[in-house]
């Protein structure tokens, strides 16, 4: 039984994929920064484990928990929703240190033992806004394709030693807490900006366009770790594939 560690899986797309691996019959474990058993179906296959990927002492914690693995899913992400001017630099660097080290933070965790066993996935989930710049979320794109850049290198890097490294791209999840937890860091926008970004938030909300929904997700998540023929870039979601293909 292969089994799959997954950050950010009290929500949104971790939560959703954490729960497509169990119904593939994987092991699992979901970590995140409060553990949660009860958000999952009881199964011997599942460890709940705390996890603050912004923490050293907390990812050695959480490996020695977690026992061998398989495949690494780097989903856990904070957002960011505001004008860079309005953008105190502390909340820059918070956005940076979870999407971006975070990532880099696992991944150099899990490498010791993928290396050993010539063997291992890595999959890395980014965002489309860093293939169509969206206003207003410039901290939280730079963040996220600072983790494609890592992703591709790495990639190459590591196939001489058996591991994989794959990108998966979501498109928007109007229906995820990702919105809800960037509006928790807009603060106010400089008043130069506010129609603007009044008129940015409402076009956010729109569900009359093609969206990404986590099973979408999911879906592109499980083809990264499980098809070595995949590409390196995965589209996730209907804008996903859109915004990919245009």
């Amino acid at each position: 039984m292969k089994t799959v560690l997954i950050t950010g899986s009290s929500s949104g797309f971790g939560l959703v994929t954490a729960q497509y691996f169990l119904a593939k019959g994987w092991r699992v474990i979901a970590t995140m920064r409060t553990p949660k058993a009860d958000l999952f179906e009881a199964s011997a296959n599942l460890k709940v484990v705390a996890l603050d990927v912004t923490d050293p002492a907390s990812i050695r914690q959480a490996l020695a928990e977690a026992g061998p693995i398989d495949v690494l899913v780097n989903n856990a992400g904070i957002g960011m929703f505001n004008a860079l001017e309005g953008t105190p630099m502390d909340v820059a660097r918070d956005v940076f240190e979870t999407n971006t080290l975070g990532t880099i933070a696992m991944t150099q965790a899990v490498l010791p033992q993928f290396r050993e066993r010539n063997a291992g996935t890595i999959v890395n989930v980014t965002s489309t806004v860093t293939l169509k710049a969206l206003p207003l979320l410039s901290v939280y794109t730079a963040s996220k394709a600072a983790v494609n850049a890592f992703t591709e290198s790495l990639a190459i890097e590591l196939a001489p030693l058996g591991i994989r490294a794959r990108l998966v791209l979501p498109g928007r999840a109007p229906t995820t807490r990702f919105g809800e937890n960037a509006r928790a860091r807009i603060g106010d926008f400089p008043p130069a900006y506010a129609d603007f970004a009044a008129r940015a938030m409402e076009g956010l909300r729109d569900t009359s366009t093609p969206t990404t929904e986590s099973s979408a997700v999911a879906e592109a998540v499980w083809r990264a770790a499980t098809d070595p023929a995949c590409p390196m870039r995965i589209p996730a979601g209907a804008d996903a594939e859109l915004w990919f293909n245009a």
